[in-house]
């Protein structure tokens, strides 16, 4: 008894440690915010932030519009990393929720945005994400066409910022409108799988390309592994993505 005892005390001592190197791996590998991304993150005369374990929240001053944001994170990005983009929504009026999942990758839960929605009473909102999260917003927004039941508001629209569907993520029968931003320098994104996907699109899809932006560019958080120089600033591919989304969310208004 006493050896089977020492044993499950070394097993679970083992998985323990072997979990705390996982992690603490994962989190060296972690792409960080920019300071500028961090400057973003923080109260305004427009925007307060809220930041939690789940989400951080940008929540407009003024009264907010009617429809949300809900945006999945990059494969190993730290969610504030696209709040230069968030914040200038924010301050036009669109409550935006930047979701954390565990260890930086949406595919821990694609269902992330159910707490979200249920947590802050969100009644109407559209959905979206960087690379893989893009991928797990798709599939948690094909669940929702489904199953309407899933959450509690109502799915307007996708969009995806280097990113597509996968079959599991179809939306091509159904009638929500979907963007797709890419950029042109992007060394990341499989651009044969990106075509591919198309057919998994809704026919109400904008497409556009942001000329000299990179993968990174989508975010702030420096240099990405794999990916191509950009042609344009961080500063420039971020003001052309806020202007091409800002434009494509007015059609919800209307």
């Amino acid at each position: 008894m006493k050896n089977k005892k020492k044993i499950a005390i070394w097993f679970t001592l083992t998985l323990l440690l072997l979990i705390a190197v996982g992690f603490i791996t994962l989190n060296n590998f972690t792409y960080q915010p920019s300071s500028l991304a961090f400057e973003a993150a923080t109260n305004t005369n427009s925007y307060t932030v809220e930041t939690t374990n789940d989400v951080v929240y940008f929540k407009p001053i003024k009264k907010p519009l009617t429809h949300s944001l809900i945006f999945y994170q990059g494969a190993l990005v730290n969610q504030k990393s696209y709040s230069i983009w968030a914040s200038k929504l924010a301050s036009e009026g669109y409550p935006v929720y930047l979701v954390h999942h565990p260890f930086n990758l949406a595919v821990t839960n694609k269902n992330k945005a159910q707490d979200i929605i249920k947590e802050y009473a969100i009644r109407e909102y559209i959905i979206g994400g960087h690379s893989l999260g893009g991928v797990m917003a798709s599939r948690y927004a094909h669940d929702k066409q489904k199953d309407p039941t899933l959450d509690t508001g109502s799915l307007k629209g996708v969009f995806f910022l280097a990113s597509y569907p996968d079959s599991n993520g179809s939306l091509n029968n159904t009638d929500l409108s979907a963007l797709s931003v890419t950029g042109s320098n992007d060394g990341v994104l499989d651009q044969q799988a990106y075509l591919e996907s198309k057919k998994f699109l809704p026919d109400q899809t904008l497409y556009s390309s942001i000329e000299g932006g990179n993968h990174a560019g989508f975010g702030s958080y420096g240099r990405q592994k794999g990916d191509s120089s950009a042609a344009i600033t961080n500063k420039e591919q971020q003001e052309i993505l806020y202007s091409t989304l800002s434009s494509w969310l007015k059609t919800f208004e209307n």
